[in-house]
């Protein structure tokens, strides 16, 4: 049995779930995974959800204001074990139905190019490459995304 359940960055399922992430990161970006870690801080996400299979965390992810009326998602992560099975859309359908709820247009994001499987669930789940931003505009190794929610 799967639950998505909404929570914040300080739900310890959710931490938990981050520090995986973290770890693959690191080990996929080497030498750059420091600069991207500077901006993936969670000490102050409101909106963070996190995906239970049979009571165990399996995925997560979060989004937080970005600018105007733009949600940023942020530390998506399914388990590897869990992965290929539809899950990373699950949690990316809950927050786009959430950054909808609360009155936001859109959502945006960045990840890396050391992360086809990430690539390809964005444009799966229709969004569309843009020019980087913010601290991301320059960056080689970046891909910027957005989706103009309905």
């Amino acid at each position: 049995m799967m639950q998505i359940i909404r929570t914040n960055s300080k739900n310890k399922d959710f931490i938990t779930l981050v520090q995986f992430l973290d770890a693959d990161l690191a080990e996929r970006d080497g030498d750059e995974h420091d600069f991207y870690h500077q901006f993936n801080k969670i000490d102050h996400l409101n909106q963070a959800v996190v995906l239970y299979e049979n009571e165990i965390p399996i995925a997560c992810g979060a989004i937080k204001p970005f600018e105007g009326a733009a949600m940023e998602v942020k530390r998506m992560y399914t388990a590897p074990e869990s992965r290929g099975q539809g899950i990373a859309t699950k949690i990316l359908q809950e927050l786009e139905q959430w950054a909808a709820e609360l009155s936001y247009k859109r959502c945006v994001l960045e990840t890396g190019k050391k992360q086809p499987e990430a690539i390809a669930l964005y444009l799966k789940n229709g969004y569309s490459i843009i020019p980087n931003y913010g601290q991301y505009a320059g960056v080689e190794n970046s891909v910027c995304f957005e989706k103009v929610l309905g």
